[in-house]
């Protein structure tokens, strides 16, 4: 469990009413910002999936703010999906913290790499200047990903942990 500034990450179950309804508009803004192929964004169901770990970002009200996902790609590499920021909580940090709450479970995990998938379009530019300003590099494509004009990969190299 991660707490930044009335901020509460900890593991959820996707299928929960109000984390429904964040990932149904998450999957909208997808399939109307990229075509069909290009949608990468997982269900709920593939989010409970075995080898997936989901997390929630909550308020000290227990508000929604937030989610993200951290698929094991390998012993040592994992691959972010499915974080979003809710539109009430945009500018607020909450994506900075779900990020960096990641980033410390792949540390913890010894992974020694952490990849994504994002938009080429306009839309997703703040969501690009977040990951690169974490240190994720331009990649090529990983895992079952293939090059796309609609996707960019990003991969960050994880620093191990202190012994």
């Amino acid at each position: 469990m991660t707490a930044t500034a009335a901020v509460t990450i900890r593991r959820d179950d996707p299928r929960r009413a109000d984390v429904l309804a964040l990932l149904e508009e998450h999957l909208a803004d997808m399939y109307a910002t990229s075509p069909p192929e290009s949608v990468h964004a997982l269900d709920p169901g593939a989010l409970a999936a075995p080898g997936l770990t989901f997390w929630t970002a909550r308020d000290d009200d227990g508000a929604l703010l937030g989610c993200v996902a951290l698929a094991e790609l390998a012993d040592d590499d994992g691959e972010l999906k499915s974080m979003r920021t809710a539109t009430a909580a945009r500018g607020r940090g909450v994506g900075g913290a779900l990020l960096a709450h990641v980033l410390a479970e792949a540390r913890a995990r010894g992974y020694r790499t952490v990849h994504l998938e994002t938009g080429t379009q306009d839309y997703f530019a703040a969501a690009r200047r977040l990951y690169e300003r974490a240190g994720f590099v331009v990649c090529p494509p990983f895992g079952a990903y293939v090059e796309d004009p609609h996707s960019v990969f990003l991969r960050r190299a994880i620093e191990a942990p202190p012994a």
